[in-house]
């Protein structure tokens, strides 16, 4: 499983679509294994969901991220888990425990 999680500074970011960019967890039998960091390519409406995709992302975990992103996702076979906070990697761990469950809060600062 791979799991992807908009960054700020080893940080989750508030908004998904102008993060920095995405650190990337390798995620087996329960543990996360490697991660790495891929820059924002840039926000585009639309064009992250399938960014994510093509890095074989399977569940994308942000601060906050629009409704037509997050059906988006979904169209695009990833889970989206909103309403995370705090470092990157206690997102993971707690994701893998079972503690981080999605919000489903919406931002409605952005439209995409």
């Amino acid at each position: 499983m791979r799991i992807a999680v908009a960054s700020e500074e080893s940080k989750v970011s508030g908004h998904f679509g102008y993060c920095e960019g995405f650190t990337i967890y390798e995620v087996e039998d329960g543990k996360s294994i490697s991660n790495s960091f891929t820059a924002n390519p840039g926000h585009k409406p639309g064009y992250l969901p399938v960014f994510l995709k093509e890095l074989n992302v399977d569940i994308i975990i942000a601060g906050g991220m629009g409704e037509t992103a997050q059906n988006l996702f979904n169209e695009n076979g990833i889970e989206v888990v909103v309403g995370a906070q705090g470092l990157s990697d206690d997102a993971v761990q707690k994701y893998i425990s079972g503690k981080l469950k999605s919000t489903g809060s919406v931002c409605h600062e952005h439209i995409q």
